[in-house]
């Protein structure tokens, strides 16, 4: 039955990320995400077959932690007033979208922690709450740690090439433009992801635990 809970968190927090990166390509003098319709919480306008639909069914049918991704939102660069720079801050607006949520989450659940009448509410209904509060800010954090992964086309792609020396970028990108996204796929297919992602998501995890037991 978590699986109710856990498809409506997953989308909206992939969703969350990609209006992030055309909301401020959109202030940054971008107006491609919110033309061609994607700059909007509604998930209809972002799903992709790989990440939104065959991943997350993959990681069900194999009992791995339900994740994804959405449809890439549409930047034109050459629209910023500083392309490279710009192209970076539209990059990290994702991942910064996510853990921003995830630290909502955090305060939202600590807060109700710190509620006598939450803790003595029935069991099932708060098993169910607190599902919903651990999973949503778990998938924010890993999708913030998956996206900064330095592999374009993932957001830690393009934030590494705004830093990089223009000749040294331009080759950054075509090669994981060639074979980025079959490097992402064949981590998840073989299980290697895991280790990239499992220490930093525990160790986030694990101070989030802290905080939230601190003053209970």
């Amino acid at each position: 039955m978590e699986i109710i809970l856990y498809i409506p968190i997953l989308f909206f927090s992939i969703v969350w990320h990609e209006f992030a990166h055309g909301l401020v390509a959109y202030k940054l003098g971008d107006d491609t995400a919110y033309l061609s319709g994607r700059l909007t919480l509604n998930p209809m306008a972002h799903i992709d077959w790989i990440g939104t639909l065959a991943v997350p069914a993959f990681c069900y049918i194999f009992h791995l932690p339900l994740f994804g991704w959405a449809k890439p939102v549409p930047v034109n660069p050459l629209r910023f007033p500083s392309p490279r720079a710009d192209m970076g801050k539209v990059a990290a607006a994702g991942p910064c979208a996510n853990l921003l949520l995830a630290a909502v989450l955090v305060l939202v659940l600590k807060i109700l922690l710190l509620i006598p009448a939450f803790a003595q509410a029935p069991a099932a209904k708060l098993q169910a709450v607190m599902v919903a509060f651990q999973y949503g800010i778990f998938i924010n954090i890993l999708l913030a740690v998956f996206n900064l992964m330095p592999i374009p086309p993932l957001d830690g792609g393009n934030i590494v090439a705004a830093f990089l020396p223009v000749r040294s970028a331009m080759r950054y990108q075509m090669f994981f433009g060639r074979y980025g996204m079959y490097i992402v796929v064949i981590l998840i297919v073989t299980g290697l992801l895991k280790y990239i992602l499992i220490p930093p998501v525990s160790l986030a995890l694990g101070l989030i635990n802290k905080f939230l037991a601190l003053g209970l």
